[in-house]
């Protein structure tokens, strides 16, 4: 399945709600991605552009939309940043066909 690394900032009263009654909101969000058929792999806090950093898996691409969307809907971020990752082997079959593709720039 595909994976995505997800990157969320909270807004100060979310911040505010967290601080007077701590939460693990790893524990909040792994219902929501496996009823969406997905997986957590990996969750943080962090400090700096992004308050929470995690890498989940999904079955596609509309499912992870749906993911960061409910996120959104909550009302508690400032920010909810997607991407999708490749494995090495995914990235070395990429730069195979980029090279087979025959791009050529402008001149």
């Amino acid at each position: 399945m595909p994976q995505y690394l997800f990157q969320v900032g909270y807004t100060a009263e979310a911040w505010k709600a967290l601080v007077k009654k701590p939460q693990n909101r790893l524990e909040a969000i792994r219902p929501v991605i496996e009823k969406l058929g997905g997986k957590i792999h990996d969750f943080w806090f962090c400090f700096g552009e992004y308050d929470i950093v995690g890498v989940i898996e999904a079955p596609d691409n509309v499912s992870a939309a749906a993911f960061a969307i409910g996120a959104a809907a909550g009302g508690a971020l400032r920010s909810f940043k997607t991407t999708p990752l490749m494995s090495v082997a995914e990235g070395l079959e990429a730069l195979k066909r980029a090279g087979k593709a025959g791009y050529q720039p402008p001149s």
